[in-house]
């Protein structure tokens, strides 16, 4: 008798145990399964120096409204780049300060000539610091005997340093400048070496020069004395990111981009 009794309680016990077992399962509500995240899409775009400002900008807004795209970019002199690329560096897009180094690339397969188009334009300008007591008013001055040093881009690799060969071989001022000339590895080196005082004056871009206020422009490049000044964009053949790579381009010519390029002194491709 004990047996059974012994039987049913533990039968009924086990009953309970499953009953609140089942209660606790119900009454807790389960958190709905995560939201699969959007995964971020990595755009690399090797630009020349002289856009840093304005990209950087342009990053901001971008990102801030596609914030599933990640822009890393890659400043640098436009023949540096230009290597870079060629050696295999990560790019999905180029912008370069002259179409050289875009023709070269495009030559080799390596940029999409269906996708280039001509982003800004600058101008070429003899910067001096803010403080000389020199009396430069045009590129011809540069032969004064005050100005003992004048900073240039590498002509090899900088195009703002081929441009300026190119004006002062134009005037007939290379041979009588060329023992001054101090070589930088890009503009914005160029722009620090004036900015310092190491050298007595140096030719930029008139957007370098305005973005600094240790620096004033003392000359602009007369008309004609050198090639004109454009910046080509292209998205590269190799890019694994052809979609984003588009859209980023297309956005580069928004106005919103527009405002920001004029707002550091560029002027829109045509």
């Amino acid at each position: 008798m004990r047996r059974i009794k012994s039987s049913v309680f533990g039968m009924l016990a086990l009953v309970v145990v499953a009953i609140f077992s089942l209660v606790g399962c119900g009454g807790e509500k389960q958190a709905p399964p995560a939201a699969p995240q959007a995964q971020v899409v990595e755009i690399n775009v090797s630009a020349a120096a002289s856009l840093k400002d304005a990209l950087a900008d342009i990053q901001k807004d971008y990102q801030a409204k596609n914030p599933n795209n990640k822009l890393v970019c890659n400043f640098g002199a436009s023949g540096a780049l230009q290597k870079q690329i060629e050696q295999g560096a990560p790019v999905d897009v180029f912008i370069s300060a002259a179409p050289k180094q875009m023709n070269e690339l495009e030559a080799k397969n390596l940029m999409n000539k269906a996708t280039r188009k001509n982003l800004v334009e600058n101008k070429l300008v003899v910067v001096v610091p803010k403080e000389t007591k020199l009396n430069l008013t045009k590129f011809e001055d540069l032969t004064q005997d005050g100005v003992q040093k004048i900073a240039l881009g590498e002509t090899a690799t900088v195009p703002a340093g081929q441009y300026a060969q190119q004006v002062l071989q134009k005037l007939g001022l290379w041979d009588k400048v060329k023992d001054r000339v101090v070589f930088a590895k890009d503009v914005r080196s160029v722009l620090a070496y004036t900015e310092t005082g190491n050298v007595e004056a140096g030719i930029v871009y008139k957007t370098d020069a305005i973005s600094s206020d240790k620096v004033k422009i003392a000359a602009v490049a007369p008309e004609g004395t050198h090639q004109p000044i454009v910046y080509p964009v292209a998205v590269a053949t190799g890019t694994k990111q052809q979609k984003a790579a588009e859209a980023f381009m297309e956005y580069l010519f928004s106005a919103d981009s527009k405002a920001i390029f004029e707002k550091y002194g560029f002027v829109m491709g045509k």
